[in-house]
């Protein structure tokens, strides 16, 4: 096996001091001059670890303050259980439900479009030529931070008339208007692939430089296997846990 070469080896001891917790979110790390000293190493070799650790996610450069850690708080995320029941109160929107089971503060930006959707999504939601759609674009916030985009894409025709197709948040969920409508998913497909971020979602998200982002897919079905909706969104892969449960009992 090929020896690490040295800027390897810097970046490997920060690595693993991070994730013992020795440098917490919002630490500062040694500046270049100490590592430079406590390792033995050229300052170029101490620029080559931190920009490792740079485009790993796990620091940031700072004006003024240096190399920082980054805050590591993922949002655990639950795909099964988004059509399941909620156990008490008024329904709710899935997200901000899961957002506020962690004690956290969810918002969100909201654009709601009729388009003529791309090929992909006029495909999943098996539209013919000329077909609209019906698209709910949202930023959303997970205590006053950007933390992902979600857009949903339904069928024109089944939702021009519902909530869905106004501007404006709904409150209890667009599930649950698809579920009025005699539609509700009692199936889902979903996709999930990662990749890095374009200059919009970057900026749209607040992406750190090296941040990769996970795309999630999720087509629903209604009781005689139409696709009603396609929901897609963008998961900064820093910023969010995929849970998935898998029980044969």
């Amino acid at each position: 096996m090929a020896r690490p070469s040295l800027y390897q080896q810097v970046a490997s001891e920060l690595r693993r001091a991070i994730y013992s917790g020795d440098y917490g979110p919002g630490a500062q790390l040694p500046t270049e001059e100490e590592l430079r000293s406590r390792h033995g190493v050229s300052r170029n070799t101490v620029r080559l670890a931190v920009a490792e650790l740079v485009n790993e996610g796990l620091v940031t450069r700072a004006p003024r303050r240096g190399t920082i850690v980054r805050e590591r708080r993922a949002l655990l995320m639950h795909p099964q259980r988004e059509l399941e029941p909620q156990p008490t109160g008024a329904p709710r929107e899935a997200f901000a439900y899961a957002v506020s089971l962690e004690g956290r503060q969810p918002s969100q930006l909201i654009e709601v479009l009729t388009v003529d959707p791309a090929e992909d999504i006029a495909s999943r939601l098996e539209l013919d030529d000329g077909k609209l759609a019906v698209v709910r674009r949202r930023l959303r916030f997970v205590d006053g931070q950007p933390y992902n985009t979600n857009d949903s894409y339904f069928p024109y025709d089944l939702v021009a008339e519902s909530e869905i197709a106004r501007p404006g948040d709904i409150k209890r969920g667009a599930n649950r208007v698809l579920e009025e409508l005699g539609h509700a998913q009692v199936r889902v497909v979903d996709d999930i692939w990662a990749r890095m971020p374009n200059q919009a979602e970057v900026e749209r998200l607040h992406l750190e430089l090296g941040t990769p982002v996970v795309v999630y897919v999720r087509v629903g079905y209604d009781r005689e296997d139409t696709p009603v909706r396609v929901a897609v969104s963008v998961l900064p892969a820093d910023k969010h846990l995929i849970r998935y449960e898998l029980d044969s009992r």
